[in-house]
């Protein structure tokens, strides 16, 4: 009897553990998804054909997360617009213009508008694409490793924004590995475009 009740214990936390690893599974899924429709709406809107992700099970849309400014992580000083260069990304539109400079070192990354942009941070898509289901959620998934001795809590990515009133002007992330770099790029790059469009079409 001992040794099937130790036997049911190892059963049920290995069950837990699979648990996890799923809940992980599809919150990275969502993730991707959520980029990819990012991807999607630019190639369609440039006559491109839609790009198919491959099969597989979708999870349960989840509500949108209030907005969380994470202040653990202090940005450092404004500074001009650089050139693009090692450590330093332009993000620019399809056209060819600048909609800001990403600065690169160490797993940390600075996302500074270009001079000449002033983006409100009450525009969609900012609160309701970038920060609610991409920032946020890597935010959550990395808590969530914490949470189970995953991940060290000084490892856990964080993001704050500075706005000059409504007007953001910078956002700094922490903790960002390559593969986080590459989505969170595409993500904001998706972002300032889209409010960039806004802003011509009311100026």
């Amino acid at each position: 009897m001992a040794q099937d009740a130790e036997r049911i214990k190892k059963i049920i936390a290995f069950k837990e553990n699979l648990e996890k690893r799923v809940t992980q599974l599809e919150t990275e899924l969502k993730e991707a998804q959520a980029t990819l429709d990012a991807v999607n709406s630019i190639l369609l809107e440039k006559g491109f054909r839609r790009v198919e992700m491959p099969k597989g099970p979708t999870p349960a849309e989840t509500p949108p997360q209030k907005e969380e400014i994470a202040t653990e992580f202090e940005p450092g000083p404004y500074v001009p617009q650089p050139q693009e260069s090692e450590g330093v990304m332009l993000l620019k539109t399809v056209a060819g213009e600048v909609l800001a400079s990403i600065l690169v070192d160490d797993g940390s990354m600075r996302i500074l508008p270009a001079q000449d942009k002033e983006f409100d941070v009450n525009m969609a898509p900012f609160s309701q694409f970038l920060v609610e289901r991409v920032l946020t959620k890597m935010q959550e998934r990395d808590s969530e490793l914490a949470r189970t001795s995953q991940l060290e809590p000084d490892k856990i990515f964080s993001y704050n924004i500075v706005r000059d009133g409504n007007t953001i002007r910078e956002i700094s992330i922490k903790n960002v590995d390559p593969e986080r770099l590459r989505e969170l790029k595409s993500s904001i790059r998706w972002t300032l475009e889209k409010m960039y469009e806004k802003t011509k079409t009311k100026g």
